[in-house]
Formats: structure tokens, C-alpha cells, sequence
């Protein structure tokens, strides 16, 4: 109940912060909010030409299968690791007045999900061009999107706790998430390039890999994602949205103690 009362209480705090961390990202860039598409298209076209060219390695729709991939990764890749240095960021907000520091993070939640918002709208308009066909399949987006969203943010509440006492932390998470990346298929397809048993072990334990893989199925290839698999993931992230605001609100008067 508590935080559900905070939740409504910075409600406005926290989009009128999201705002305006947007608006200073792109206030001394020529391109502006353009650079916010021009970004993942710009990776795309790397890991395209990397995977094709270079590797001679493709899959049906592959510059849009690639898109989707990292659309996802940048989402959780970017809250994660900025959410390690979070509260020291905002020194000057914490050791004047009090906020609950899980509004950091669902900030910087809110302003990468913005930009995951404009990519998959991207999405959409590269699916129109190369005319891959839409099915009902597609309303699975709506409860993957939901567990990635509450994993992110369970994951990132832990990421912020730990990190207010572990210096190293951000160095060692930069290194962990490189390798997550690597072993999530974000320009490679797992179902055809892994052996088993590792194929299955990847998409069943690595909530990034079968978020990835589901989202790419029900939009491109009119397949139905594993549903339980699904409730698992979206269970897990609630346990560690509740472990995680549970640690916060108990330690986080020692914050500004420690920083």
C-alpha cells in the first residue's frame, strides 16, 4: 500500500522529470529528437551488414528481425546499467528532500520506454514494407511487452540498491550485460543457429532471449509464443519488483549516509 500511495503521490514528479530529461537529451544535438530513430536505425544497418555480409548469415524479414531485437535490448539494456549510479546521479534531489527512490528508476523507465515506443512504431512501418503478413498473433506484444516492463523494473530497483554500496558494481554489470547480450540472439536466430541443449536452455532461462524470440514470432512469423513461459516470466518479475521495493524502503534512509 505504501507504494502503490507513493506511486499516485509522484505520479506527476515523475513524468514532469522523464519530460524533461528527454527534452535536455536532444536540447545541444543539430538532429534533435531525430536522433532517436536514426539511432537503433543505425545499429540495425551495422548488425545487418555484419550478420549478411560478413557472415553470410540470414533469416526471413532480417533487417526487421534485428530491429526488434535491439528495440527490446536498448530498453532493458539502457534502464539496467543506468540505474546502477542512479541515486548518486541525483545527489542533489536525495540529500535535500525525500523521494522514494524506486521514482528514480521508473523515470528512467519511463524515458526509455518512450524511446521503445518509437522504435516499435518503426517496426510496424518496416513490416508494411516488407509486406509481412499480420495475424492475431500480434496481440501477444501487449503481455511480453508487460513482462518486460515489470522485469526491467524489479531488476533495476536491485541494480540501484546495490549499487549505492558497491563502487564496482557498474563495471561489473557493463561486462555481465555484454555478455547477456551476446547470448540473447539479437542478430542471430537461437532456434537455428544453437545446438541443443543449449538452444532450449537459452530461450527457457534467459528472460531476454524468449522475450526477444516471442516478440519476433508473433510479429513476423504468425506464431503463437510459449504462453506459460510467459506467466513464469511475468511472475518472476513481480516477486523481484516486490523483493526489490521491499530492500529499497528499508535501506533507503542510509542512502544519503553513504553517498
Amino acid at each position: 500500500m505504501r507504494f502503490v500511495n507513493d506511486l499516485k503521490k509522484y505520479w506527476k514528479y515523475t513524468k514532469y522529470a522523464a519530460k524533461s530529461e528527454l527534452k535536455s537529451e536532444v536540447a545541444s544535438s543539430y538532429l534533435n529528437w531525430l536522433w532517436w530513430i536514426l539511432d537503433p536505425l543505425l545499429f540495425m544497418l551495422v548488425y545487418t551488414f555484419i550478420a549478411m555480409v560478413v557472415f553470410r548469415k540470414s533469416v526471413q524479414y532480417f533487417p526487421v528481425f534485428v530491429f526488434i531485437g535491439l528495440t527490446s535490448w536498448n530498453f532493458f539494456n539502457k534502464t539496467v546499467i543506468g540505474s546502477v549510479k542512479l541515486v548518486k546521479a541525483n545527489k542533489q534531489i536525495v540529500t535535500k528532500v525525500y523521494l522514494p527512490k524506486f521514482v528514480l528508476v521508473l523515470q528512467k523507465l519511463l524515458v526509455n520506454g518512450f524511446k521503445m515506443m518509437i522504435s516499435f512504431i518503426l517496426v510496424l512501418i518496416m513490416m508494411v514494407i516488407y509486406r509481412v503478413p499480420v495475424t492475431w498473433n500480434i496481440l501477444f506484444m501487449i503481455p511480453l511487452l508487460m513482462v518486460l516492463v515489470i522485469l526491467t523494473f524489479g531488476v533495476s530497483n536491485i541494480m540501484m540498491h546495490f549499487g549505492v554500496f558497491v563502487d564496482e558494481l557498474f563495471n561489473v554489470m557493463t561486462v555481465l550485460l555484454r555478455l547477456t547480450f551476446y547470448m540473447s540472439g539479437i542478430f542471430y536466430s537461437i532456434s537455428q543457429t544453437v545446438p541443443e541443449p543449449y538452444q532450449t536452455i537459452l530461450l527457457k532461462c534467459n528472460p531476454m532471449a524468449f522475450i526477444m524470440d516471442s516478440m519476433r514470432n508473433c510479429m513476423l512469423y504468425s506464431t503463437t509464443p510459449e504462453i506459460w513461459l510467459i506467466l513464469i516470466w511475468g511472475a518472476v518479475g513481480v516477486l523481484l519488483t516486490v523483493i526489490a521495493i521491499r530492500v529499497v524502503y528499508k535501506y533507503e534512509n542510509s542512502y544519503v549516509k553513504v553517498i
